[in-house]
């Protein structure tokens, strides 16, 4: 109880009594480690001492609030820094053993900087310096837009701190790209974009956070553009690059129809729950081909409507890779065929109709067509029926005329 009660007056005096020379050197300087923690994430701030009874841990922080205090015992934070309140404990069970860790939950930028661990017990005394630093690197998106005739590729980020992003076109670096930056809660959030309109260049985003040490990549392939007619049936391609494997990764395959302005999903795949959901029965997937990391997709049964941009999105929490392909559908050469027999058809059957109407009706032949042709053409109601030849052919035209008016 006296090691405890002589240790608690130190560390209470020890702020005040900074400027006096050899203090700490008597305390001992404390040894100093780095620790690095992901934003919303948790971490553990070690420290280690010499077991031995009347443990007494105290953990404050730079501006010498406290933290953290455990001694008798037990847990005593009613002089804890409000703005952890909930979020620290000790690992109990391994104080014994010389653990006097501290873990932090779910971390903020505001939690950076300098903590000290002191440790007494009836044997000695531990000092322990811990700088923390926190880093944030939200998973990057690359997204391919088209609005008009203009195309654009952004990648962008949430980032702490400041990343760096840098633009290949077909491996050469690329200088004459957007960048916006918006500052949130510390966080650096980065949209970076590149025009690509008329582009048939692959194209790489790469961002890196320094402080985690951590790289995201992006990319952008152009497929040849395909050209078909109606009714066929056609696969589009996706595969990822030769030297990314997706067997030992979580990844999602997204297969989208780009038009101007907006993009529609036509299927989607999670390799975690290995879920596909298809959205357009006329699209099929393959299973034994998402096996083998080939992620093309069938289209059946094409229309001249089907013609557009089909976009492949493969993504990771490591890369991005986005895959465009142009489809063209022609209409089919048997309708077109069709369009043309059609009117010949019509007129075979009007011609068949005016044959059997002039054989079984009572009158003479004659007559017959005679009042026939003077029923679609009344103006000449006194030609005689040598005239009928020329009236029958007039009558023709004027059919013909009207079938080619058909759509």
């Amino acid at each position: 109880m006296r090691a405890e009660a002589v240790l608690s007056f130190f560390l209470i005096l020890a702020p005040s009594l900074s400027g006096f020379p050899g203090f700490f050197s008597y305390l001992s300087a404390p040894s100093e480690e780095e620790v690095i923690g992901r934003l919303d994430e948790d971490v553990i701030l070690p420290c280690s001492f010499k077991n031995g009874s009347e443990v007494v841990i105290h953990w404050k922080n730079q501006e010498t609030h406290t933290i953290y205090s455990y001694f008798k015992g037990s847990d005593h934070l009613e002089k804890q820094d409000p703005r952890y309140t909930n979020r620290t404990s000790l690992f109990h069970a391994e104080i014994h053993n010389g653990n006097a860790s501290l873990s932090i939950r779910i971390l903020r930028l505001l939690d950076e900087g300098i903590y000290i661990c002191y440790v007494g017990t009836a044997s000695g005394k531990t000092t322990k310096k811990v700088v923390l630093k926190v880093g944030a690197f939200v998973t990057p998106v690359m997204k391919y837009e088209k609005r008009n005739m203009t195309s654009f590729l952004t990648c962008s980020v949430r980032s702490y701190p400041h990343p760096s992003i840098t633009w290949q076109g077909d491996e050469t670096p690329i200088s004459e790209s957007t960048l916006e930056e918006i500052e949130s809660s510390g966080c650096f959030h980065i949209y970076s974009t590149v025009n690509i309109t008329g582009s048939n260049s692959s194209y790489e985003c790469a961002i890196e956070n320094s402080l985690l040490k951590q790289t995201w990549t992006g990319q952008w392939t152009v497929k040849d553009g395909l050209h078909k007619m109606q009714s066929e049936h056609i696969s589009l391609s996706c595969q990822p690059a030769s030297n990314i494997s997706l067997p030992n990764q979580n990844f999602r395959v997204t297969w989208s129809r780009v038009e101007s302005g907006n993009s529609s999903i036509l299927a989607y795949f999670l390799s975690s729950s290995r879920n596909t959901i298809i959205n357009e029965p006329r699209f099929s997937w393959n299973k034994e081909l998402i096996n083998q990391s080939d992620f093309s997709l069938t289209l059946r049964d094409l229309r001249v409507s089907d013609s557009g941009e089909y976009l492949c999105n493969i993504s990771s929490s490591n890369y991005t890779l986005l895959t465009i392909q142009t489809l063209h559908v022609e209409p089919s050469q048997k309708r077109e065929i069709w369009k043309i027999l059609l009117p010949v058809m019509i007129l075979v059957i009007v011609i068949v109709v005016i044959l059997v109407l002039l054989v079984f009706h009572k009158v003479p032949a004659s007559r017959r067509f005679y009042r026939f042709c003077r029923a679609w053409d009344p103006v000449s109601t006194d030609e005689n029926a040598r005239n009928t030849e020329n009236r029958v052919s007039h009558f023709l035209y004027q059919t013909i005329s009207s079938i080619r008016m058909l759509p």
